[in-house]
């Protein structure tokens, strides 16, 4: 690992929530600010407000049609944020508010500006997930009424040269768009290690720091030292320590890329080495990472952007594209995990005060069970003579009776059936769970943001859902005992097995396979192989009794023997 380095006298360093590891140096760069809609108090005429109304609908088209583009080139989790996105762009209810105010005589510029900001303080009080979804929707906001201008849209300005971002926020447009080899750094005032910048940040492999305090104070131009692991930024560093960190680094980086597999610590305990994927493409693309197979397979998004349910035959051409990328393999496949911030148009939703506690993953099957049966003929479509049978897990199982009705319809397709624990209760009753399915994964995205109670897109609460958490280790601890009791396999899917130190942790609690993104398979794998079991077993206790995710790190850091960059 890098080594530790001190920063001269008098040098500024801002603190944030460590999103995705890797050290850049480079001067910073900021966003283009979004066009400014004056307040006016001019009224359109009656004879005028059609053609503003027309305006309106057209820039919003053509916003929601450029995203889906976006959407279809990305792949990944950008894919899937950007569609959503797509459809948010023309909601019906955001355009209606809009149309209202026209009718009234508002101009379609202010009139788009005011709907969402009566959107904005309903979603901010409602809180949760639709909390979060403010930010995406000031941006498409941003993005109509640049169209409506005939401006260019707002977003990230394209450096003549490497450059470290720092902004507010990034909402998922600009996030899924970024050149890593052009942005080689990311640091965010607002948002959390699991926001929506934070997981394209780590699919694109660019380090990323969130929750930064006094960032704003940063101006475009000035030199600044990243530290995506520590979560430190220095500002206009020593040279001489910055080169040294950037040369420790790519040091580091050169070890990751020449770990081939298969996964295991120093002294030979395996642990499965996986990937996240959400299509055909990015499977392939997957495939040229070292990943011994696909952990987490998200197939959320051939169900958005949609009015209507994709036939079995559509569904089963998707899977199929994933499990013949991964032919001979093993692959994980996760039922659709929609509602809250990924409502489904065809599924009728109903409205929820809270939708992050609502119907949501394997509670729509529960309104409509007919979903979740047709997924699970396609998916057994997809898997016909193929070896070995597809894993098949539901998201947001909170009961035993759930998993074991889920269990008995995955089993009479000939499919192997597990459940997601995301869910603190779920955590808890793991092991009545595991009576009932043959696996587990646990998704650290949610189960951080249930078990800490805390918004995992607030910038004040970013420690709290933080992966690091005690807390949420000590759930992913009773989970993973829960599994070598009965001599089945517990796994890690969300973000935290994207760290290469948590990931020792995650081992040294008993975790048996390990689920991230393509871009940091190679680190997760060489980190592994550089410690014993023993040292991930003394890593694991020592989190579990530290007080925060800070001391939790530095525990961790010690006993490996990693030290920071910063």
């Amino acid at each position: 690992m890098t080594g530790s380095l001190q920063v001269k006298a008098g040098t500024v360093v801002l603190n944030g929530t460590p999103a995705v590891s890797g050290v850049a140096f480079a001067p910073a760069v900021r966003p283009v600010a979004r066009l400014r809609v004056e307040e006016s108090t001019d009224l359109v005429s009656e004879s005028d407000r059609a053609s503003e109304r027309a305006a309106l609908l057209t820039a919003a088209t053509t916003v929601s049609d450029r995203l889906r583009e976006r959407a279809a080139r990305a792949g990944g989790a950008a894919a899937e944020v950007l569609a959503a996105n797509a459809a948010m762009a023309t909601d019906r209810g955001w355009l209606a508010a809009a149309e209202k105010l026209i009718a009234a005589g508002t101009p379609a510029r202010a009139a788009a500006v005011a709907a969402t900001d009566q959107f904005a303080a309903m979603f901010t009080k409602l809180g949760g997930l639709m909390a979060e979804r403010v930010t995406d929707l000031r941006d498409i906001c941003a993005r109509v009424v640049a169209e409506l201008a005939g401006a260019p849209e707002p977003g990230i300005p394209v450096p003549a040269q490497p450059a470290i971002l720092l902004a507010d926020d990034l909402a998922p447009a600009d996030a899924a768009g970024l050149d890593p080899e052009l942005i080689v750094g990311l640091a965010t005032s607002f948002g959390g290690p699991t926001s929506h910048t934070a997981i394209i940040a780590r699919q694109l492999g660019i380090p990323c720091v969130v929750a930064v305090a006094e960032l704003d104070g940063v101006t475009a131009g000035t030199e600044v030292l990243l530290d995506g692991a520590t979560g430190q930024i220095v500002v206009d560093p020593d040279p001489l320590v910055a080169a040294r960190a950037i040369e420790e680094f790519r040091s580091r980086v050169a070890r990751d890329a020449a770990w081939t597999g298969p996964g295991a610590t120093a002294d030979g305990h395996r642990v499965e080495v996986l990937v996240n994927v959400q299509d055909g493409a990015g499977a392939l693309a997957a495939r040229r990472t070292p990943a011994e197979g696909v952990g987490l397979f998200r197939t959320e998004l051939c169900f958005l952007d949609r009015e209507s349910e994709p036939s079995v035959a559509e569904q089963e051409r998707v899977y199929r594209e994933v499990l013949d990328a991964y032919a001979g393999a093993k692959v994980v496949i996760r039922t659709l995990d929609a509602g809250s911030d990924k409502p489904l148009r065809f599924a009728h939703h109903p409205d929820e005060a809270n939708p992050a506690l609502g119907v949501r993953g394997i509670r729509v099957a529960a309104r409509d069970a007919g979903i979740l049966d047709r997924q699970l003929d396609a998916i057994a479509r997809a898997a016909v003579g193929r070896e070995p049978v597809p894993w098949v897990m539901a998201p947001m199982i909170s009961t035993s009776a759930e998993a074991e009705s889920f269990a008995s319809k995955v089993r009479a397709r000939g499919l192997i059936p597990g459940a997601m624990i995301e869910v603190p209760a779920a955590a808890l009753t793991a092991e009545a769970i595991l009576r009932h399915v043959d696996f587990l994964s646990v998704g650290t995205n949610d189960l951080a943001q249930y078990t800490m109670a805390a918004d995992r897109m607030s910038p004040e609460l970013a420690a709290l859902t933080d992966p690091w958490q005690p807390a949420v280790l000590s759930l992913v601890a009773r989970t993973a005992a829960a599994g070598l009791r009965l001599g089945k396999p517990v796994g890690v899917c969300g973000e935290a097995a994207a760290d290469p130190a948590l990931a020792c942790v995650l081992v040294g609690l008993g975790i048996g396979s390990l689920s991230a993104a393509a871009s940091a398979v190679a680190a997760v794998g060489a980190g592994l192989a550089e410690v014993s079991r023993e040292s991930c077993e003394r890593a694991a206790a020592a989190v579990l009794e530290a007080a925060d995710p800070t001391a939790a790190r530095a525990a961790v850091r010690s006993i490996l023997g990693w030290t920071p960059a910063t």
